[in-house]
């Protein structure tokens, strides 16, 4: 995987729940098909964990910074950081419409999570995941630019114990060829079957 730096700011701060806190991060995608990973904890009884974006619509995030809209269109995922396994998706459901597009496309995710590790992913509208499992990577975004958007996130994740930031790096899925590919592969294939029979026939007669 190619890592990608990225300028990114964490702040947590403690909530009136006992040994939870809310956690803010911001950062800039560097590519289109860029896959930011978070992960947190959470220890003890299960938590009403939220995960929740501000860069479509922009607002003031838990840490209390106003974050501009016209950022791209999100998607954050969640899986089980120890087992790889996918736990949700949310695209949209933002209660924050965009206040020129009046479009509510931030992501918005409520969960209750039992004591354990967690990962939280960032990626571009329609960059969903590509299976199951975090293992089996995304889809990419199919965009070759941020359009009128621009590349800047921003992610809430709150009432966890711990959290910080992850991974970066490019998901491209393998292309899939066309059938004019098949038809070379496969004459390819034949014309090597046929010059092997060939030389073989050859040395019987030697």
């Amino acid at each position: 995987m190619k890592i990608i730096k990225a300028c990114i700011l964490a702040i947590g701060f403690v909530t009136g729940t006992a040994n939870a806190a809310d956690f803010s991060f911001t950062g800039e995608f560097k590519d289109v098909d860029e896959v930011q990973e978070f992960n947190f904890t959470v220890l003890g009884a299960a938590s009403d964990v939220m995960l929740r974006t501000w860069s479509y619509a922009g607002g003031t995030n838990a840490a209390g910074m106003d974050i501009a809209r016209g950022g791209f269109d999100p998607v954050v995922t969640l899986f089980n950081a120890s087992t790889g396994d996918g736990i949700d998706e949310s695209d949209d459901g933002s209660p924050v419409a965009d206040s020129v597009t009046g479009l509510r496309y931030d992501s918005f995710l409520m969960t209750n999570l039992a004591a354990g590790a967690y990962t939280a992913t960032v990626t571009q509208y329609s960059s969903f995941a590509n299976g199951p499992s975090l293992a089996d990577g995304f889809m990419g975004s199919g965009n070759t630019s941020f359009g009128s958007r621009d590349p800047h996130w921003a992610l809430d994740i709150l009432n966890v114990n711990t959290a910080s930031i992850g991974a970066s790096y490019i998901s491209h899925t393998a292309p899939i060829p066309e059938p004019e590919s098949y038809a070379l592969l496969l004459a390819g294939l034949g014309l090597v079957a046929f010059m092997a029979r060939r030389r073989l026939h050859e040395e019987q007669l030697s």
